[in-house]
């Protein structure tokens, strides 16, 4: 095999001819720059959308009251606490129950069917409660919309026991 390029040790080597198209434009520092543009680009993107997507905001009790039931509106998430003595379910056997959810004076009616933690009924307890706002002014809160935001083991309580349930929270 024979090669055409010839030169002496006190010439360079002489180039072949360049070669037209994308290979000639691309080099390799250039497909570097541009891959890692595209990847940050595209992490970005996803950094953004999840960011967004667990994103999720909600009102107050006295807010939700305040503004009342919004046509077109699919779900809506509240905080408020859980009012003393008004949680009901109808049977010992169903797992249907109606309550209140209070808060900055506000209180509002929330009907749930399924079970709920211990910590439902605990009296230092913030609930997040998801559903539909219905125009009679009832909140009808889904199975996987409810989150219990716990007292901090770490604040200084009062006298009372934090793990006592709610007064009348409980059926006997």
């Amino acid at each position: 095999m024979t090669t055409d390029i010839h030169y002496t040790p006190a010439e360079p080597p002489e180039q072949p001819e360049e070669t037209t198209g994308i290979a000639s434009v691309l080099t390799g520092r250039r497909k570097a720059i541009i891959l890692g543009s595209i990847a940050l680009l595209a992490f970005g993107y996803f950094a953004f959308t999840a960011f967004t997507a667990a994103t999720s905001y909600y009102l107050s009790v006295d807010e939700l009251v305040a503004r009342g039931p919004v046509a077109g509106e699919t779900h809506v998430r509240v905080k408020g606490s859980l009012k003393p003595f008004t949680f009901e379910r109808e049977s010992s056997t169903s797992l249907a129950a109606t309550f209140q959810l209070e808060d900055g004076g506000a209180v509002v009616d929330a009907v749930y069917n399924g079970v709920l933690p211990d910590l439902f009924f605990n009296p230092h307890s913030e609930l997040v409660l998801g559903g539909e706002y219905t125009a009679d002014g009832v909140l009808i809160v889904d199975r996987e919309s409810v989150l219990i935001k716990c007292p901090s083991k770490y604040e200084a309580l009062e006298v009372e026991n934090p793990t006592e349930p709610i007064p009348g929270a409980l059926e006997t």
